[in-house]
């Protein structure tokens, strides 16, 4: 492929296998009317699609959002939807994962001028036709079906960058924290018998 550059991409037409009937309707076909559709590509930018996601989540019309990326853009796709689930909280997803066929079109490169050549001769040209994994995650306020395939229920766990339950603050090497201190007097040092235990 070294003699040939990419002209264009394009999505081929879905065929009878393909779990989301029309490329317009996606995987969730019994959606709200106003959910967002969150198209993640290749050179997107995380902070923007994540500012345009949490800004239309903050509107009490909106209940879902899906986000959908192909190709190379699956780990983007993720990396949004985990890092939204971690800004708002109680939030259902329902993932799916498909494959989708892209067909590219590849052109020759001129080898060089030669001898006999016209410029105006048209190029060779060369179609490939790939199956790509596509990634839809659905993410709603609302209860979805915990039977259905892909379900995750809202986390009730705070992930790290909630706010800490115990403060930690700076201490010296010689002070030890709330915990510590109790787990070391329960167990007697050698040679202070004296000490009271109990504390």
């Amino acid at each position: 492929m070294e003699n040939f550059r990419k002209v264009r991409s394009e999505e081929a037409p879905a065929g009878d296998g393909d779990e989301g009937g029309s490329l317009n309707s996606g995987p969730f076909a019994d959606l709200a009317p106003g959910a967002v559709h969150m198209r993640v590509k290749e050179g997107s930018k995380i902070r923007n699609l994540l500012a345009f996601a949490t800004a239309s989540m903050a509107q009490p019309a909106t209940r879902a959002i899906v986000f959908s990326g192909c190709g190379r853009a699956t780990t983007k796709t993720v990396t949004c939807v985990e890092i939204l689930k971690r800004r708002l909280a109680g939030l259902h997803q329902v993932t799916r994962l498909r494959y989708r066929s892209v067909r590219e079109v590849w052109q020759s490169l001129p080898p060089g001028p030669t001898r006999g050549q016209t410029p105006d001769d048209p190029a060779a040209s060369l179609s490939v036709l790939k199956n790509v994994p596509s990634l839809a995650i659905l993410l709603s306020k609302d209860a979805l079906d915990p039977l259905q395939l892909g379900y995750q229920p809202p986390n009730l766990n705070p992930g790290p960058s909630s706010t800490p339950t115990v403060s930690t603050s700076k201490r010296s090497l010689g002070e030890s924290a709330a915990g510590e201190s109790t787990a070391k007097r329960s167990q007697p040092e050698p040679g202070a018998e004296n000490e009271d235990s109990t504390a």
